[in-house]
């Protein structure tokens, strides 16, 4: 069995770009309200006495977009403060980050993942589902403030859709050239936007990979990941590029990490929702939290049964999300 180490936690389903891979653009969500949002002592009570006595040692903060939760950042020094705590990161969208970044770091966040689907501003724009003024130079400062700070390794997450921003593959790799910047190609996936998803349908890495290694070569990396990429660098460069590949080359066999919702669900899988659990209202309802820990131990050991490979055995204690409520 994997071990699982790994929790991504969701501070909040709400996000200040509507990305069409995350949500169909005319979606009418159905936001948690903010007394169901688990608060940061209820965080810090679950993460320091469920999860980390079951070995989870890594922690994400995801969102929606987590830099909206406006203690964030004392969320970030709970965490890190942890004697458990061997890795704590976040995936961001970028907009807010350069305001923030400093004061993420010196609480404790070393590393940080940004979403950057396009260098061009239309694109950009059009992906995040903006209509206004362009979000592009304040989400690409947000990256460079990152990099000043400290942020190491700083990774750029690109969600490849056909026809819309896979021609710009080439020219998002080349950013690991002369930055130690990490660049992500993650194939898209059917969540969040079923629509989009069967209208443009997928890349697979390996099809990515062969046009960057007939432009410049590609080695695979002397380094791993504690995810699920497969790490590679063109030769001579400071960076690296990792391939995510969910579609074309399922790695269900190697997950090593569970998903907690903002409004406490604990969730096994991303593709299936099979075997959630509710801790929030159990936590509220006043169950200890060894026998929450005992809860999440056996889910735990059904966890090998409960993935995408086996999406249709079933769905119990069933919601159905987002993306962007998910957490990625």
């Amino acid at each position: 069995m994997n071990r699982v180490d790994y929790l991504r936690i969701s501070l909040i389903d709400r996000c200040n770009f509507r990305c069409h891979y995350c949500m169909p653009e005319d979606a009418e969500l159905d936001y948690i309200r903010s007394p169901e949002v688990l608060t940061r002592t209820e965080l810090q009570t679950l993460v320091s006495e469920v999860f980390a006595p079951l070995g989870f040692r890594r922690f994400r903060l995801t969102g929606g977009e987590p830099l909206l939760r406006s203690d964030v950042t004392e969320i970030v020094r709970d965490l890190a403060a942890l004697p458990e705590t061997e890795d704590l990161a976040m995936t961001t969208n970028g907009f807010l980050l350069a305001s923030k970044a400093e004061e993420l770091y010196e609480a404790g966040l070393r590393r940080v993942n940004i979403s950057l689907d396009s260098l061009n501003a239309e694109t950009f724009d059009k992906i995040i589902g903006n209509r206004g003024r362009s979000r592009w130079q304040q989400t690409w400062e947000g990256i460079l403030a990152a990099y000043r700070v400290g942020f190491d390794p700083l990774k750029i997450n690109v969600v490849v859709i056909p026809g819309v921003n896979d021609r710009e593959v080439l020219e998002l790799a080349a950013l690991t050239l002369d930055r130690a910047w990490h660049v992500r190609f993650i194939e898209f996936m059917p969540i969040g936007n079923s629509e989009l998803f069967g209208d443009r349908a997928w890349i697979s890495s390996e099809e990515l990979r062969d046009r960057i290694r007939q432009r410049w070569g590609l080695e695979t990396a002397s380094v791993t990941g504690a995810g699920p990429a497969d790490i590679f660098t063109i030769p001579g460069a400071k960076g690296t590029l990792g391939f995510i590949s969910q579609m074309s080359e399922c790695f269900c066999d190697r997950c090593n990490r569970m998903r907690l919702s903002a409004d406490g669900w604990l969730r096994p899988c991303l593709l299936n929702e099979m075997g959630q659990m509710d801790l929030k209202t159990a936590l509220r309802s006043g169950v200890s939290t060894s026998q929450l820990r005992d809860r999440v131990a056996e889910l735990l050991a059904l966890k090998p049964e409960i993935n995408y490979k086996q999406r249709e055995s079933g769905t119990t204690g069933a919601y159905s999300r987002t993306m962007s409520q998910i957490g990625g």
